[in-house]
């Protein structure tokens, strides 16, 4: 279980591009060891990933996700998330979380969504384990039921409520604070990685959501660079 790196896949999403960044940004000034990126931009994808676009789907990664274990070759561990989210502590420590006697571990998440719609008018759906998926720590070699065929052909509920595993006893859980649901869960000073699964404040109608100043900050050094006489 010593991996010297953290194996990172994000989501990425064609929508909101600059996510993807300003979360890579977050974790990388937080971080007490190498991380490496990879996003999971379908284009990238071809020729592993075939699925056709569900209308049901709010991200273009709503089921590449459960590439991870495949694209990391069956070994180690990977973690996963969502691009909508803002780092606010050591990634480091969320990887010491790491447990063998899993197969995938996240924030165990028990509520029904406050709102109808989500960003850009998409439908949100309700259902059993919402968002559990949305941080996971993956190990990989326990894992191996999620081969492209499969993610391909099944369905989203068999993904996302984790129905490849032979039991939830399989799922060990991570802090809530790991996971922090934006507008969904009150405002929490000592959240650790915050979510804003309605929509990123990249939308106008979210740029007043919690913590949303703090994502505008990262997205500034994200964009920084030094001229000359600075």
């Amino acid at each position: 279980m010593t991996q010297s790196k953290v194996q990172v896949f994000v989501g990425f999403d064609s929508k909101e591009v600059i996510a993807y960044h300003v979360l890579c940004q977050s974790i990388l000034e937080r971080s007490s060891m190498p991380v490496v990126f990879s996003p999971l931009y379908l284009p990238n994808l071809e020729g592993i990933f075939t699925r056709e676009r569900n209308a049901l789907q709010s991200t273009e990664f709503s089921f590449s996700r459960f590439l991870v274990p495949c694209l990391s070759g069956f070994e180690g561990w990977s973690l996963f998330m969502d691009c909508d989210m803002l780092m606010r502590a050591d990634i480091a420590e969320l990887w010491e979380l790491r447990d063998d006697r899993y197969a995938v571990m996240c924030v165990k998440h028990d509520y029904q969504p406050k709102v109808e719609t989500k960003f850009l008018g998409q439908t949100q759906t309700k259902y059993e384990k919402k968002n559990w998926s949305s941080v996971m720590l993956f190990n990989n070699a326990k894992c191996r039921a999620l081969t492209p065929d499969f993610v391909n052909t099944a369905t989203g509920l068999q993904l996302h409520q984790f129905k490849w595993l032979d039991g939830d006893e399989n799922i060990g859980e991570l802090p809530a604070a790991w996971n922090w649901l934006v507008n969904e869960y009150d405002y929490r000073p000592d959240a650790k990685n915050v979510h804003f699964t309605d929509g990123g404040p990249y939308f106008d109608e979210y740029r007043r959501d919690d913590y949303a100043e703090e994502w505008f900050a990262m997205r500034e050094r994200t964009l920084h660079v030094q001229q000359r006489g600075d």
